[in-house]
């Protein structure tokens, strides 16, 4: 999937950071997808964000989330509950945007990696960077 017409590079990063909140705010409450929608588009309409990727992102992972799991679980040696949370949903969004997005795999290693360096645990980044490489080579 290009980027659309008038779409940004920059405006893809924040749908992917906004689209990382949201589904993490998701993995506690398990809230229903689309009032968290329309919150993050009423809190944040103020920014340039590619909201359609958005949209994709925040519906898609859930909908496949077992398939996404399974898939995650084959490059882990730990289980689930012991991966931090920020790191989980950067796995779960890139293996979304993978499988059904067919986003080519180097970005999406070069963006899950630079967001989970951002807002993930210290070394976090390094986690989801081994895990996605495992993934990557299959």
């Amino acid at each position: 999937m290009s980027l659309a017409p008038g779409i940004s590079p920059k405006a893809r990063r924040k749908a992917r950071v906004f689209a990382l909140q949201a589904l993490y705010q998701w993995s506690y409450t398990q809230e229903d997808l689309n009032p968290l929608e329309t919150q993050y588009l009423v809190s944040n309409n103020h920014h340039k964000v590619d909201w359609t990727y958005f949209s994709e992102l925040l519906h898609g992972v859930p909908s496949h989330l077992t398939e996404i799991d399974d898939e995650i679980n084959l490059a882990i040696d730990r289980p689930f509950v012991e991966i931090n949370p920020i790191e989980l949903t950067a796995l779960r969004l890139a293996v979304f945007e993978w499988r059904h997005m067919d986003i080519p795999a180097p970005v999406v290693m070069n963006e899950y990696i630079d967001i989970t360096h951002e807002y993930g645990t210290e070394e976090g980044y390094r986690f989801v960077n081994g895990v996605l490489d495992k993934l990557a080579k299959k």
